[in-house]
């Protein structure tokens, strides 16, 4: 029986040799007409670690986390945080990296275990491409900022710039009046004013129109910076991993450094244990609420990367016999250290600001862009050598943003060639293709940093990286472990570790997980709120049209969509009947190096199921089925001898 993939079709034919064991003999393939190229593997023995540490411990620790615990019980949420972690975000990444590892293929070829489901990898690659198109505009608005930081004062720390108005107040100012003359004479208006920090960030930085309805001109300051922020990307992996993974050990550990060195000050600083207060003290209470069980599970596939294809593509460099799970492991404790640390620095600080500046930790906390860019420089600059802090807090979010970007964006580079793999035959044409992807993906960013880019940021923050995701993870348990097989798939994972999970792949990948991640996506569509957007310096909450909110669906669900369209295109494409069709597709479809690793485990009787019975004088191919594989096998039909079972 023959397999193939985008690239090649492969034939191995299973006979018994002098010793009576089975060998797997590659007899030919046809496709492509090249031989196929070794696979790149990462260099040393942590760099698949630090690039799943660089890649999902990003931005979402620092400004996502931090608020989701205050706002949701202080540390009340860690228990449906840690319950998250388990039921899914650990499966779920397990499963993806050991695909991954498994088939030597990237978030699409991946799935070729199972060809009725490759969708769950072209979902995956839609929404990736959606994140990486809209994730650089935030690492521009930080390199806007690092250079302003430079500077003796901080310009978001006074009034007296171009673009702040007559409502704009320095820090500590209780009230403000305005004299405004009327026709009738002169009389005092009293109305909210605004700080230097929130101006700088919407009148000078962004520039920010009424509305989505309202797009103006592209900055070409912004423009610049998001340039630069997609010239350094590029120049991360267009050679591929030998020298993004070098760059990783740089990007994936120095943030770690400031972070430390902004909590050192924070907590010497006045006031900083009331921030702690309000970060850390439980609300049990908030456990009854079905919004902190939301939370906690879109922030685990949110922080995890899970669902983007990018951990099957690092997988995918993993030498056969990796211990992937131990690296799981140290990764969940890692991201959920970065976010419990980067908590302790934000709410520090706050805290300092609420008993310098008279304002309550209640008016400052948010999520978001609103955090790293209005309320933490606010903040920062109530310190003593402000610039200095301003530089190393921007420089740790910015490596904590490019090494998530890259890495996104070498997972979608990985998915698409090793589907399509013409497109890197040669390093000169990877050069040309990641290239592509970048100019393209700078492109749909420049809208985002227009007079109304705001606007369609939060559209794409909002929608494309949402509860959709949740959806993908399901179909992609249910595809794993029912289709394929938990138990196929254990079976698996033992031969490249050595050891077995036991019974846990079949309770999680059939069972557990997939029930809490309908159970957090349904719970998610209960407490689901249509998008709005809250300027710092106006009181009015910004309503979206009833056009762009259906954009933003039509964004979320292009992904999810694309699981059954591709099943549909698979069936139809497939010959046969309808049920010899499923059949098929329901059978992997493997290159033909993930085969040639099962030779060393043909002779274990776990691993042969099923063997064509006959006539055991014919000698003529039939087929051997292994592990759930289908070969072409020239040995006697009959029963196989006891030695093989």
């Amino acid at each position: 029986m023959t397999f193939g993939t985008a690239q090649t079709t492969c034939v191995y034919e299973v006979s018994e040799n002098s010793n009576g064991q089975i060998d797997l003999v590659h007899s030919k393939e046809s496709g492509a007409g090249h031989e196929p190229t070794k696979r790149e593997q990462w260099q040393r023995r942590f760099d698949f670690l630090l690039a799943c540490v660089g890649m999902s411990v990003g931005l979402g620790n620092v400004w996502r986390f931090p608020y989701l615990c205050y706002k949701n019980g202080g540390g009340a949420f860690l228990i449906p945080y840690f319950i998250s972690v388990l039921a899914a975000g650990l499966p779920v990444f397990l499963l993806e990296v050991t695909l991954g590892q498994l088939t030597s293929q990237g978030g699409i070829a991946a799935w070729n275990i199972c060809p009725l489901f490759r969708g769950i990898g072209v979902a995956s690659a839609v929404t990736n491409f959606c994140l990486d198109c809209y994730y650089n505009v935030i690492l521009a608005w930080a390199i806007h900022y690092l250079f302003s930081s430079f500077s003796s004062v901080l310009p978001w720390t006074h009034c007296r710039n171009s673009w702040n108005t007559e409502r704009c107040r320095d820090v500590g100012a209780d009230n403000m009046t305005m004299l405004s003359i009327g026709t009738n004479g002169t009389s005092n208006q009293t109305f909210l004013p605004t700080d230097p920090a929130a101006e700088y960030w919407e009148r000078h930085v962004l520039r920010i129109s009424d509305g989505i309805e309202q797009m103006g001109s592209v900055q070409w300051e912004l423009a610049l910076c998001l340039l630069v922020a997609w010239i350094v990307v590029f120049l991360c992996i267009y050679k591929g991993i030998k020298t993004s993974g070098k760059i990783m050990y740089v990007t994936a550990t120095t943030p770690y450094v400031f972070m430390f060195i902004l909590l050192g000050r924070a907590v010497s600083l006045e006031g900083s244990s009331i921030g702690l207060r309000y970060y850390i003290t439980p609300d049990w209470g908030k456990l009854a609420d079905m919004t902190i069980w939301s939370d906690a599970g879109a922030q685990i596939f949110f922080s995890y990367s899970i669902s983007l294809g990018t951990l099957a593509a690092f997988g995918s460099y993993n030498g056969y016999h990796h211990n992937s799970f131990r690296d799981c492991v140290a990764f969940a404790i890692i991201n959920t250290f970065t976010s419990l640390l980067a908590g302790l620095v934000i709410f520090a600080t706050l805290g300092h600001m609420s008993v310098v500046a008279g304002i309550s930790i209640d008016k400052v906390a948010e999520s978001g862009p609103g955090l790293a860019f209005v309320v933490y420089p606010k903040a920062l600059g109530l310190l003593p050598a402000s610039p200095f802090w301003a530089v190393c807090f921007f420089i740790m979010i910015l490596l904590l943003g490019i090494d998530s970007q890259f890495a996104g964006v070498e997972g979608l580079v990985t998915s698409i060639t090793d589907f399509f793999p013409r497109l890197v035959l040669k390093p000169r044409l990877r050069m040309i293709f990641v290239g592509s992807i970048c100019v393209a993906c700078y492109m749909i960013g420049l809208p985002m940093i227009t007079n109304g880019g705001m606007y369609v940021f939060q559209l794409f923050n909002h929608y494309a990286g949402s509860l959709i995701i949740l959806l993908t993870a399901f179909f992609e348990c249910i595809a794993a472990g029912y289709v394929y097989g938990a138990r196929k798939l254990g079976r698996n994972m033992k031969s490249m570790h050595g050891w077995g999970l036991g019974h846990l792949p079949v309770a999680f990948w059939c069972v557990i997980t997939p029930c809490f991640t309908l159970i957090v996506f349904i719970i998610s569509v209960a407490v689901y709120e249509e998008l709005t957007y809250s300027r710092s310096t106006q009181t009015e909450v910004y309503e979206y049209p009833a056009w762009a909110v259906l954009v933003g669906w039509m964004l979320a669900s292009c992904s999810v969509f694309m699981i059954p369209i591709v099943m549909v295109i698979q069936i139809l494409r497939t010959p046969g009947s309808f049920i010899q069709r499923i059949k098929k597709l329901c059978r992997p479809q493997l290159p033909e190096e993930v085969l040639a690793r099962m030779e060393n485990n043909l002779n274990s009787h776990e691993f042969v199921q099923e063997y064509t019975s006959g006539n055991p004088e014919d000698k003529s191919p039939h087929t051997l089925v292994v592990n759930g594989y289908a070969f072409h096998s020239t040995l006697p039909k009959g029963e196989p001898n006891s030695s093989r079972h």
